[in-house]
């Protein structure tokens, strides 16, 4: 869309006009200017997040020069003044939310401005300014008021999205969705390389390495994002994103890198490498200031309703769980797994989510995951063959939770799960060791954007999957996302997939759909 010139005379004169640091915080009033012509500012796009009921998070990243080695794109040293318009109209003619945020190299000039004061359940525009330079035109939509009554609520989840197995093609789908927002489930970047790429295309050698440090992550963070599919979904939706392994490191586990495997490697040192993770995490995401990192811990667990119908429940289990069990290697013959003392949630988290249970009253419960709950065993004979990594390898965690939702009869509880670059429907049992215990939750595992290339609609071990492990229902290898529409009657899962990614401009479609009927009736805790 064009942005006449002429209507930006006025830019940043109404509403709020303080001048905020970029994570929020009051500064000076007077603008911060640079003192010569860079390239686009914006190359990196726009994006929102976190939305409430008066407010979203907006966010952008200032890189006129993204791949620049030193991973500061392009930016001077100095601050820089970033200006930001919210509109109820995509031509900006009535503005209702306005001000300036400063960009600090500190922070890889990212800003993250923190929007209130608007109407509940309404779509707005918003954009940028630095200097001369305007933004792309983003759309965003605030949620319902708490407890408010929600007909109908349509988002998409996606994970796992290795730049170099292939192209994001899958967002450009995406982004033509009539969506209310989008839930990122982890892996947005991966550490690798990426000098060798089923892409076949070439780049510059400061994308060759693995990535340890504060500037390799920006970088790997500024690859990505330059992404136009991915750009373009980030401007049409507001996003709920947490973090998997891979924005850090495959396989990590709290305080232990999977290198220690190989090498003595000190603690402090992998934190090290781990804070930066979480720095150029927050930098290149619709963050708010509670999840900005200190050092190498960063609060991702977090809950954002949607009116009555719906509440989200993000965690993270990356950042407290125990390392896995047995090596994190296969486990038929694994009794470490059953620890009662074993935690993939650490206790300060997990008993957080047992607390929400216990006090929502959303029609839906709906949990943000990283690595599937429900039992994936590959094992046809009395043997359980299964991944350490997700919660097979925590058993008395997932004992716990599910154990709890039973007991507190939870509203219509629903498990999004990323992680494993394939399509599942699982149910969840109360306990997998027995076949007739009840049935508590339904997961929805999506699969990967690229990661592993091509796929198939069957993927390897698919059949031994679904022979093995009797609650699980569907089994697809093919790339993209899943839709989702919640109502006041069921739940509607499509799974949309593409039939390549290792070159652009796949079609794409519904490989199949599953419904889940809402249950109205929550059980009384004190019955129990």
């Amino acid at each position: 869309m064009g942005i006449s010139r002429r209507k930006l005379l006025g830019f940043g004169t109404t509403g709020a006009a303080a001048l905020l640091l970029g994570t929020g915080a009051a500064s000076s009033a007077k603008p911060f200017t640079t003192s010569r012509r860079l390239g686009n500012p914006f190359s990196l796009g726009v994006a929102s997040g976190d939305p409430t009921p008066d407010g979203v998070v907006l966010w952008t990243r200032l890189a006129p020069d993204p791949f620049a080695p030193d991973g500061l794109g392009g930016m001077p040293a100095a601050p820089a003044t970033v200006e930001y318009q919210v509109a109820l109209d995509d031509r900006f003619t009535t503005i209702v939310s306005s001000g300036s945020v400063v960009a600090t190299r500190q922070l890889g000039h990212s800003v993250h401005p923190e929007i209130h004061g608007l109407e509940p359940d309404r779509v707005y525009y918003y954009r940028f300014r630095m200097g001369a330079d305007i933004s792309p035109v983003g759309r965003t939509r605030t949620t319902p008021l708490p407890g408010m009554r929600t007909r109908e609520l349509n988002f998409a989840f996606a994970s796992c999205q290795a730049w170099h197995e292939g192209y994001f093609t899958a967002y450009e789908h995406m982004a033509a969705e009539d969506l209310d927002l989008v839930v990122h489930l982890g892996d947005y970047i991966y550490e690798d390389g990426v000098g060798k790429n089923l892409r076949g295309v070439a780049v510059e050698p400061q994308f060759y390495g693995e990535t340890f440090d504060l500037a390799r992550y920006r970088l790997q963070y500024s690859l990505y994002k330059s992404e136009a599919p991915l750009q373009a979904a980030h401007a049409q939706f507001p996003w709920i994103v947490t973090m998997d392994d891979h924005e850090v490191e495959n396989n990590w586990a709290a305080d232990t890198s999977e290198l220690d495997i190989e090498v003595d490697q000190m603690p402090a040192v992998f934190r090290q490498r781990r804070a930066a993770a979480f720095q150029a995490l927050y930098e290149h995401q619709p963050l708010r200031s509670t999840q900005m990192p200190r050092g190498s811990e960063m609060r991702m667990h977090r809950r954002i309703a949607y009116g009555d119908l719906a509440e989200f429940t993000m965690l993270d289990t990356r950042q407290y769980r125990d390392d896995q069990a047995c090596g994190d290697g296969e486990s038929d013959r694994c009794s470490d797994r059953f620890s009662a003392d074993r935690t993939l949630l650490g206790r300060p988290q997990r008993d957080w989510l047992l607390d929400g249970f216990a006090t929502s009253s959303a029609r839906w419960n709906i949990i943000g995951n990283q690595a599937p709950m429900g039992q994936c065993d590959y094992d046809t004979g009395p043997a359980t063959d299964v991944s350490p990594d997700a919660w097979d390898g925590y058993v008395a965690d997932r004992n716990t939770v599910l154990g709890r939702a039973a007991d507190l009869g939870v509203n219509n509880l629903v498990v999004i799960t990323g992680d494993r670059h394939t399509n599942y429907v699982s149910e969840l049992r109360r306990d997998f060791s027995d076949l007739e215990s009840s049935i508590v939750a339904h997961e929805f595992v999506g699969t990967s954007i690229c990661s592993g290339g091509d796929g198939a609609d069957m993927p390897d071990g698919g059949e031994t999957l679904m022979a093995a492990s009797p609650d699980i229902k569907f089994v697809n290898g093919q790339r993209g996302y899943v839709r989702v529409h919640v109502d006041e009657e069921a739940w509607r899962t499509d799974f949309r997939v593409l039939p390549y990614v290792q070159s652009p401009g796949a079609p794409i479609s519904t490989r199949a759909s599953f419904v889940v009927p809402l249950q109205k009736q929550r059980r009384d805790p004190e019955s129990a």
